[in-house]
């Protein structure tokens, strides 16, 4: 067993006991792990509102051997997810972003896997959605991107995977979900059935995955490009987990 401390967002929430729950954070120094946090139901309990869904805190826990429950024993909050409404319906629609980020921060990485560029993008990403002045879809499909690209999954949005011609500036593609590529409209078959997707919109993929989330909060999609886009990354990320995300139904893109 060791003491150890961490900057930390709360994914999941799970009850344990009357008093007590399962928690699953997302850190900068430890990557994913899940603790157990004694008390943490009780009104007036040892955590006040640290422990919030989305929240971010600083957190100290006992790290326990494998295969053991880790305690928590300590945790502060730093900021908390709070997004501002533009309207009810906009402030929903960022609270289910939020919610779809730790879905796919919990279901696409491992335990103790430290991956600080990660932690960064989702905190950075998180406080965009809490302000009004942002694009929620925007962000969504930014997210999405770079998290395929950190896990090395993101697709090549460069060139045919069969023939291995670029990706020129007109015309339709084909997502190859299994291959993890596109395929012209030469090379397209219906055994190779995929989601569709326009060079322009495999242009704008490949400017977000070298963009920061400032930078893609600016940035305004056409509906035709946000559907396009969100579309490849969900395949994509449906592909590795083996079913869509659960809160994947609630987002309005």
């Amino acid at each position: 067993m060791s003491l150890e401390k961490a900057d930390a967002i709360v994914i999941r929430q799970v009850d344990f006991s009357e008093s007590s729950r399962v928690l699953t954070f997302f850190s900068r120094e430890f990557g994913k792990f899940a603790a157990l946090a004694k008390g943490a139901k009780r009104i007036r309990g040892p955590f006040d509102a640290a422990l919030d869904l989305l929240s971010e805190c600083r957190v100290v826990f006992i790290r326990k051997s494998s295969g053991t429950l880790n305690l928590l024993t300590e945790a502060r909050l730093t900021s908390r997810f709070q997004p501002q409404q533009g309207g009810i319906k906009d402030g929903l629609s960022r609270l289910y972003a939020g919610y779809y980020i730790a879905e796919l921060l919990c279901s696409l990485t491992e335990d103790f896997d430290p991956f600080p560029e990660l932690f960064d993008l989702a905190k950075s990403v998180l406080s965009l959605l809490s302000s009004s002045e942002t694009h929620p879809s925007s962000l969504i499909v930014h997210f999405e991107i770079s998290l395929l690209q950190h896990i090395g999954l993101l697709p090549n949005l460069f060139e045919c995977s069969v023939c291995g011609c670029p990706v020129e500036q007109n015309g339709k593609f084909a997502h190859w979900v299994s291959q993890g590529g596109l395929l012209c409209h030469s090379c397209r078959r219906e055994e190779y059935a995929g989601t569709s997707v326009s060079a322009g919109s495999i242009e704008i993929l490949r400017r977000l995955t070298e963009s920061s989330p400032e930078l893609a909060a600016r940035i305004r999609l056409t509906k035709e490009q946000t559907e396009e886009c969100h579309k490849l990354a969900v395949s994509a990320i449906t592909n590795v987990m083996g079913r869509k995300p659960a809160t994947l139904r609630y987002l309005q893109m």
